[in-house]
C-alpha cells in the first residue's frame, strides 16, 4: 500500500488541498446555519433520495453538523482543526487529503450497501433512506482524526477538561471501548457506519505496516539503537543558559518550546539526531 500511495501521490500530489481542516471546519459552520433554517434535511445523506435525482446529497451530507451547537462542539471543533493541521504537517498534505476523502467515500459506499441489503429484504426505501440519514455523519470520520494522531504521537499530553493532565493514547483507548461498546448494543446503521467511517484508519494503519520490522533481526536492531540513543543522550545549553535535555535537528526546537512536543530519534539517520514532532516523518535521512 505504501509504493501504491508514494505512486498516486507523485500522480496528483499537485491536486491536494492544503490546510483541509480549516475547510471542514467551514463547511460545518454553514450546516450550522442551514440546521437553523431547517434545511439541513436536504443536504443528508439519503440514498433513497439520491437514486431519485437528488445527486448533490453525495457530496453535501459532509457540512451536515455531527453534534448540536454548543460550547463544547466548538471546543471539539478547534481541537479537531489542531489535529488535523498537525497530521497534515505529519504526513504532507496528500496523504491526509487521502485519509479524509477515503473516510467520506467509504461512509457513502456503507450507505448504499445498507440501503440495498434492506431493500432486498423488502422494506420501503424511503423509510430505509431516513433511517440511513439519521444514521450516518461524520462524527465518525472526526474519530479517525483523534485515532490517527494518537496512534503517532500515543504519549502526548493533553489537559482534560483545560485541567487533567492526560496522555493521549488513554483517551485513545477509551474511545476505542466506547466505540466497541456502540457497535455490540447499536442498530444495523450504527454498526455499519461505525465499520465504514473508521476503514479509512484500518487501512491506513494496518496497510502500511512493515512486516520486517517484527523480524527477529530487526526488533534486536532497533532495542540496540535505543539504547545507544539513551546512552548518548545529550544536553544543549540555550541562548538564555537553560540546560535542556532535547533539541530538534532541524528547527531547533527544544521541550522549553511547549509542553506539546514530543522528540524522537530517527534511526534511520546516521548518528544521533532527534527531531520533534513536526520534522520526524518528513526530515531527510542523514546517510
Amino acid at each position: 500500500m505504501e509504493k501504491l500511495l508514494n505512486k498516486i501521490e507523485r500522480k496528483f500530489g499537485r491536486y491536494a488541498i492544503s490546510n483541509l481542516s480549516l475547510y471542514i471546519i467551514i463547511a460545518y459552520v454553514i450546516g450550522y446555519i442551514l440546521t437553523l433554517t431547517g434545511s439541513v434535511e436536504f443536504i443528508s445523506l439519503n440514498p433513497f433520495k439520491i437514486l431519485h435525482g437528488q445527486i448533490w446529497r453525495v457530496v453535501t451530507w459532509i457540512i451536515v453538523p455531527p453534534s448540536t451547537l454548543n460550547i463544547f462542539t466548538i471546543i471539539m471543533l478547534f481541537f479537531y482543526y489542531s489535529l488535523g493541521t498537525s497530521l497534515e504537517r505529519t504526513w504532507g498534505t496528500f496523504r491526509y487529503n487521502i485519509y479524509i476523502f477515503s473516510g467520506f467515500l467509504f461512509t457513502v459506499v456503507g450507505a448504499f450497501l445498507l440501503y440495498a441489503v434492506y431493500r432486498a429484504m423488502g422494506y420501503p426505501g424511503e423509510v430505509i433512506g431516513v433511517f440511513i440519514s439519521n444514521a450516518f455523519s461524520t462524527y465518525y470520520i472526526n474519530l479517525s482524526i483523534f485515532l490517527a494522531f494518537a496512534a503517532i504521537y500515543p504519549n502526548m499530553q493533553v489537559m482534560l477538561y483545560f485541567i487533567i493532565p492526560v496522555k493521549i493514547k488513554w483517551l485513545a483507548w477509551l474511545d476505542v471501548a466506547v466505540l466497541l461498546i456502540s457497535f455490540f448494543t447499536g442498530n444495523m446503521g450504527i454498526k455499519v457506519s461505525i465499520v465504514a467511517s473508521l476503514l479509512n484508519f484500518i487501512l491506513y494503519f494496518f496497510g502500511t505496516i512493515n512486516v520486517k520490522r517484527f523480524s527477529p533481526k530487526e526488533v534486536h536492531r532497533r532495542t540496540s539503537f535505543r539504547r545507544e540513543a539513551q546512552t548518548a543522550q545529550r544536553t544543549y545549553t540555550t541562548p538564555g543558559g537553560q540546560i535542556t535535555k532535547h533539541k530538534c535537528a532541524i528547527c531547533g526546537r527544544t521541550e522549553l518550546d511547549g509542553d506539546h512536543l514530543e522528540f524522537r530519534f530517527c534511526s534511520k539517520c546516521i548518528g544521533n539526531y532527534e527531531y520533534c514532532q513536526d520534522h520526524l516523518f518528513t526530515h531527510e535521512h542523514r546517510k
